[in-house]
């Protein structure tokens, strides 16, 4: 279990905050739980979207496995009064040298620079603010035209909407991208993850697309790779027929249903590798025979 606290800051965006806490509600609702708490320095929260919202003043008693999350607000410029009072910089602080995960949308990232976590570390916000955040704390290196940053469990995203694509990053770290694109396909979004490297697996990066059938078959096929899967096991799943399937598959994803497999199975043995596995072991781990496959697509690339 991961409790997510929110903490809330005057002017902030709906959407900063709705968007994460719509990714964390959905994983729960698939069964993964993720308790969500509100706090912020006074009780009343007007939003910049004229909402008046109502968080606890008192911050739950939290432990590593937690997340905390700072939406952004709105603000031309991140100067000025600070948005959160010293004991809340404080709580962050001590959640994260406590080994917890601290997180930011957009102009949230001046809380956590504020908070003394963003020195040292690669960081980023909305696009209009990133040369103020770089200047602001020069100790920190802003990365630019990035959807989210991950550095020694400081976590920051652009703008608004990325908030989203953070959240599903965080997901697929804790419980893996399948998870991460059901709860996408469950919100009708892309499941993005093109954070600051290339970080986007085979299952999040081929979901890009809202044909349902197409869905089911990827459904099917991530829970099952490392089995044999018959092409008509795939179209009984789409609800049609195999010819069908294979059509309606290439033209979301540009692949066939077996090519997505061994994507699939490739991504994973390489996983396996990189912790110490021997290709041999790897190649029976994720369903082939023997080695033979696994290294033709490792050579193809």
């Amino acid at each position: 279990m991961t409790r997510v606290v929110f903490v809330l800051v005057p002017s902030l965006h709906l959407l900063d905050l709705a968007g994460p806490a719509q990714v964390f509600s959905t994983a729960a609702d698939l069964g993964h739980a993720y308790p969500l708490h509100y706090v912020a320095d006074d009780a009343d929260v007007p939003t910049a979207q004229g909402v008046r919202l109502h968080a606890g003043v008192d911050w739950p008693d939290l432990t590593p496995a937690d997340l905390v999350v700072v939406p952004g607000w709105r603000s031309p410029r991140l100067s000025g009064r600070p948005p959160l009072s010293r004991r809340a910089l404080d709580r962050l602080r001590a959640h994260h040298t406590a080994g917890g995960t601290v997180a930011s949308v957009c102009s949230g990232a001046d809380v956590l620079g504020r908070a003394g976590l963003l020195d040292g570390r690669r960081c980023t916000t909305h696009h209009e603010l990133q040369d103020e955040l770089a200047r602001r704390y020069p100790r920190a290196h802003v990365v630019r035209d990035v959807l989210f940053v991950e550095d020694g469990r400081v976590v920051t995203s652009a703008g608004i909407a990325s908030g989203i694509d953070l959240a599903l990053h965080l997901v697929a770290g804790g419980h893996g991208p399948a998870v991460a694109a059901r709860v996408a396909r469950a919100m009708v979004v892309y499941a993005r993850r093109n954070g600051d490297e290339s970080q986007a697996s085979a299952m999040l990066r081929h979901r890009a697309h809202l044909d349902d059938a197409v869905h089911r078959v990827q459904d099917l096929i991530d829970a099952r790779f490392t089995e044999p899967l018959p092409l008509a096991a795939l179209a009984a799943a789409a609800g049609c027929s195999e010819r069908t399937v294979t059509r309606l598959f290439g033209r979301a994803t540009g692949l066939t249903p077996l090519r997505y497999q061994q994507l699939l199975r490739l991504e994973r043995a390489e996983n396996l590798i990189g912790r110490g596995v021997t290709v041999e072991a790897a190649a029976r781990a994720v369903g082939f025979g023997d080695a033979r496959m696994l290294r033709r697509l490792r050579a193809r690339g």
